[in-house]
């Protein structure tokens, strides 16, 4: 008989169980949330995932955290400018969403505090699967965040924009969106902050039948902070989901995407843009289930990879045996632009239906030293011509989105990166 034994508990490990310890009796919920708290403490006293558990084979989490910051209670955190103008701007800061919300025909705003405390969230904490640390350490920890319903028929005219903004220590929070029935809205999800932090987000999305949904993440956490962060979408019959993730910050980064189509005719396409410098780790793993007929999918990450940054996209497709008519096409192209730079992709596919169409692709490439001498022979200096070919490589996903003022504004947080990094 094999005898395994329990690997001892690192640093970090033992912070998280001990700072639940002391922070049980000031979190918000009822008996049905409490259960799930002590559920995903047990999760986590089986300790963070390893490169064993082989959705998290890239990204050896053990190793990466060996540490964690504790929960500083004296950390202020400030409302900043949104991402594009003129959004409505709803924060959260530092674990704790505002006091008043803005007024906006045709949504209601809640604090997800008060969803806890009344124990009416209680199912929505309830981790997806046996490996799901992001959500465990969210569900111990998870304090307040923003509920957001958009009413059915409502098109939004100026976007929502979701701060999570952070001053150091631990945040952890929850951003549930509905969007009704053929409603239409703009979601931009602003992660950032400063200091050195640990911080687990999850969003939630609710597409009801006819709805369309936009929905931007961008991540600039500094380089000094972890960001572990879940968007979880369920897309009704007909409706359309649009996600474009942006991240261009961070010292260690794991963003999840776990998304299921419920109805016939749901479509997601997901853009995504990496840009990863310094001694960076970045980890972008999606799941994405095809559940009913008639359903599509389209996802294109662009990633550009410079100094001793390493970088992870993994992308599963799953088609269930019912998912007939299932079109769906995936692809990741990198650009490296030092020796030192690291990326791993892990396309899959797993099919069970037999009537489809479904592919992915990969590519990893330097910058081609034709088109740098093309420009350079009319007159440009080579670090000019440089961040024109990369900017073209990675533009050419964000005008996709289509919305003139949401382009401009994501290329000009390019020209901010480039005038950093290239």
């Amino acid at each position: 008989m094999n005898v395994h034994a329990q690997p001892q508990l690192t640093q970090a490990e033992t912070a998280l169980i001990d700072a639940f310890g002391e922070r049980q009796s000031l979190l918000p919920g009822d008996g049905e949330v409490m259960v799930r708290r002590d559920n995903a403490v047990e999760a986590l006293k089986a300790g963070l995932p390893t490169k064993r558990i082989e959705s998290w084979h890239y990204t050896n989490l053990r190793t990466l955290l060996p540490a964690v910051p504790g929960f500083d209670p004296s950390a202020s955190a400030k409302a900043i400018a949104p991402v594009i103008e003129g959004s409505t701007v709803v924060s959260v800061l530092n674990g704790a969403s505002a006091a008043k919300f803005p007024t906006v025909e045709g949504v209601s705003f809640a604090r997800l505090s008060d969803k806890l405390t009344d124990g009416s969230f209680a199912p929505a904490l309830d981790l997806y699967g046996p490996d799901d640390a992001i959500g465990a350490l969210n569900t111990a920890f998870v304090a307040d965040g923003v509920f957001v319903d958009v009413a059915d028929g409502i098109e939004l005219e100026k976007p929502i924009e979701l701060q999570n903004v952070q001053a150091g220590g631990q945040s952890h929070v929850r951003l549930p969106v509905r969007v009704g029935k053929g409603a239409k809205a703009i979601i931009v999800e602003h992660q950032t902050g400063e200091g050195a932090a640990l911080t687990s987000s999850v969003s939630q999305l609710t597409l009801d039948e006819g709805a369309e949904a936009t929905w931007l993440i961008v991540q600039e956490q500094p380089e000094t902070a972890s960001h572990l962060a879940q968007f979880k979408a369920w897309i009704g019959k007909d409706a359309k989901l649009t996600l474009f993730f942006l991240n261009a910050g961070g010292k260690l980064v794991r963003q999840e995407v776990v998304v299921a189509t419920k109805g016939e005719g749901a479509d997601f396409k997901l853009r995504g843009v990496n840009l990863l410098a310094g001694d960076t780790h970045t980890d972008v793993t999606m799941v994405l289930d095809h559940a009913v007929p008639h359903t599509t999918s389209t996802e294109v990450i662009r990633n550009v990879v410079t100094g001793k940054a390493r970088g992870v996209f993994q992308g599963r497709i799953n088609v269930h045996q019912y998912a007939q008519k299932t079109d769906a096409k995936m692809a990741c192209n990198t650009l490296l632009l030092s020796d030192d730079g690291e990326f791993s992709t892990k396309p899959e596919l797993e099919i069970f239906a037999d009537d489809v169409q479904c592919g992915h692709g990969a590519t990893v490439t330097e910058i081609d030293h034709g088109h740098l001498f093309y420009l350079m022979a009319r007159g440009i200096d080579e670090k000019t011509a440089r961040g024109l070919l990369v900017k073209a490589f990675v533009a050419e996903v964000i005008e996709e989105l289509e919305d003139e003022q949401i382009v401009e504004t994501l290329e000009g947080k390019l020209d901010e990166w480039f005038a950093t990094h290239g």
